[in-house]
């Protein structure tokens, strides 16, 4: 699986490529909802392939911790287990980890976290993470790194990214599956001498795939889209980029502009389950009393099944009543809206037409 990746246009700086799989094609640039625990919040695996889904995000850390990354591995992988035959990428749990702050101790060896669930400390270290995600049998497993939130002292920069270097070389040497695409991270934070150093590091491992990670933790936007674009420009051409955690509509089209294939973010069903929906015409707190008689469909320049369906009163009665149901329909929309808004940004990119797509939804 080497030659895995295959980019097939190119417009304005955004691309579309192909990215091939165990468990099938993926059509990139891709926005991947995330199922952190194996399970999409409010939606059903069918739906999710209904929406047009392609892959779906699970969390090593998450699922080590319940149910078990060997009884999932016992259980057919997440593929048998959740009943999502599409490709799966996990999280190698860094990030999770990292953000516990006072629960965590960082050695260069690994790391020494108490668990949020039943309080049992466990060491974790790059093999560690690679041998879960192995048992979890994931089409795309990330390397173990670490992730500093901005901002941050520089000496604590440094050396995060000195142990993610450290860290991708261990995951890749404990790597075990040839049927799985092992990715690299580059770290960094917003120090572009630091993520040029990161990368020049990473790309002799030669992972099939490099994501961008350690940004939208804290940085202003303007900061990160430079350090994205410095950072797509130095990694290879003929790898999938993969921009992690971000997930508003604006910010994935930008994105897309830097040349990133592969986006995820929890925005989407979080969103939607407080009532804040995304529109061409802007996002939509459903609570708000205006929308309390207003009959019209939520989004009439849109097709999103939820929106041709159910009015803004309706949507707008379901959340304030409390009903479940709000919830149901808010997810759906929203992941829908993410998932068709790089679709179509993908069709456009191989018209030649990217230029000319509307800004996808005011943030």
């Amino acid at each position: 699986m080497a030659e895995s990746f295959e980019v097939v246009a190119e417009c304005n700086g955004a691309r579309a490529g192909v990215l091939r799989t165990a468990h099938g094609v993926i059509e990139t640039p891709v926005y991947m909802p995330v199922a952190t625990r194996g399970a999409m919040r409010a939606i059903e695996m069918w739906q999710m392939e209904e929406l047009g889904a392609q892959v779906l995000l699970g969390n090593a850390y998450h699922l080590f911790l319940r149910p078990g990354d060997e009884l999932i591995r016992d259980l057919g992988g997440l593929h048998g287990f959740a009943g999502w035959d599409k490709p799966w990428l996990t999280d190698s749990g860094g990030f999770q980890i990292f953000s516990l702050r006072d629960l965590v101790k960082v050695t260069d060896d690994g790391v020494r976290f108490r668990s949020p669930v039943d309080g049992i400390y466990h060491f974790l270290r790059p093999e560690d993470s690679i041998r879960i995600q192995n048992n979890l049998g994931a089409d795309i497993i990330m390397a173990f790194d670490e992730c500093v939130r901005l901002p941050a002292e520089p000496e604590r920069v440094v050396g995060a990214v000195d142990r993610t270097i450290d860290w991708a070389r261990r995951s890749r040497d404990a790597h075990a599956r040839d049927d799985q695409l092992l990715f690299g991270i580059v770290q960094g934070g917003t120090d572009l001498a630091l993520r040029d150093r990161c990368t020049d590091a990473l790309l002799p491992l030669d992972f099939p795939g490099y994501a961008i990670g350690g940004l939208s933790v804290g940085e202003d936007r303007a900061t990160m889209f430079d350090t994205l674009l410095h950072s797509t420009q130095r990694l290879p051409r003929d790898k999938p980029r993969y921009f992690m955690g971000i997930g508003k509509p604006d910010d994935l089209m930008d994105c897309m502009k830097r040349g990133v294939d592969m986006f995820d973010c929890v925005l989407a069903t979080r969103n939607g389950r407080s009532g804040t929906l995304f529109s061409t015409a802007g996002r939509m707190n459903m609570k708000n009393a205006k929308y309390r008689t207003d009959d019209t469909p939520l989004d009439p320049d849109g097709a999103s099944p939820v929106g041709r369906r159910y009015s803004r009163a309706y949507l707008h009665h379901l959340y304030k009543t409390g009903e479940l149901l709000g919830s149901v329909l808010g997810s759906l929309h929203n992941t829908w809206y993410l998932v068709d808004l790089v679709q179509r940004a993908r069709r456009a990119i191989i018209d030649g037409t990217f230029p000319e797509l509307p800004s996808s939804c005011a943030t």
